[in-house]
């Protein structure tokens, strides 16, 4: 969909269908373009919602897990710590996936759970040290999900800005372009029409008249 330049369209019949029928189709995807504007709002408004409630599910036992280590810290020294985290794995195992959501291609995180031991022997450590590591993996998937949804929410939002600018070129700049040009070409063609019939009453004033003088 493609609008004329600043310059005035040719005043044509032709032209006016044509422009008649791009008005039509610009007002079709203003309107499907609000419709989406709407769903992407509503959608977000889900997400604000549901990312609030996974950092709330997140907050306490995270606290929970950083309080043991804490713990752990202050009973086994740091020492004793840093030996332990040299034996554990720095990597999570998370199966990373895409789902369209309105046109939008989302990532989603899944933690890959299976039952692992614990990777450092019990000699030197605690049973705080046990309780801050099962917290810890047992908090991981909420991470996660807390992730995966604040990021939905940023190219959400992203898609919504695109979508809102789309909107207001079509409202403010192409249908008023169109609409300004068809009434261009109707006042124009209006216009010809008046002096054709004019000129044409004229030619027949004329020729009545020499009719009249033989």
């Amino acid at each position: 969909m493609s609008v004329a330049s600043s310059k005035r369209p040719l005043p044509t019949k032709i032209e006016l269908i044509r422009i008649k029928r791009s008005l039509q189709v610009a007002v079709m995807v203003h309107k499907i373009l609000e419709d989406k504007r709407q769903v992407l709002l509503k959608r977000l408004e889900e997400l604000i919602q549901e990312a609030s409630e996974s950092r709330d599910s997140m907050w306490q036992p995270l606290s929970d897990a950083y309080r043991s280590l804490l713990d752990a810290y202050l009973t086994l020294g740091p020492m004793t710590l840093e030996s332990v985290a040299f034996t554990t794995p720095s990597q999570v195992d998370v199966a990373v996936d895409v789902k369209n959501m309105i046109d939008v291609k989302v990532p989603t995180l899944t933690v890959k759970t299976k039952e692992m031991g614990l990777t450092y022997g019990f000699g030197g450590t605690n049973a705080t040290l046990d309780d801050a590591t099962r917290m810890m993996r047992r908090v991981l998937p909420s991470i996660c999900k807390a992730a995966e949804v604040e990021n939905a929410i940023f190219s959400l939002a992203k898609e919504l800005e695109k979508t809102q600018r789309l909107i207001n070129a079509l409202e403010y700049v192409v249908i008023p372009t169109y609409e300004d040009s068809a009434k261009y070409i109707r006042a124009t063609l209006e216009e010809r029409e008046r002096e054709d019939f004019a000129r044409l009453k004229h030619v027949k004033a004329v020729l009545e008249s020499k009719s009249g003088v033989r």
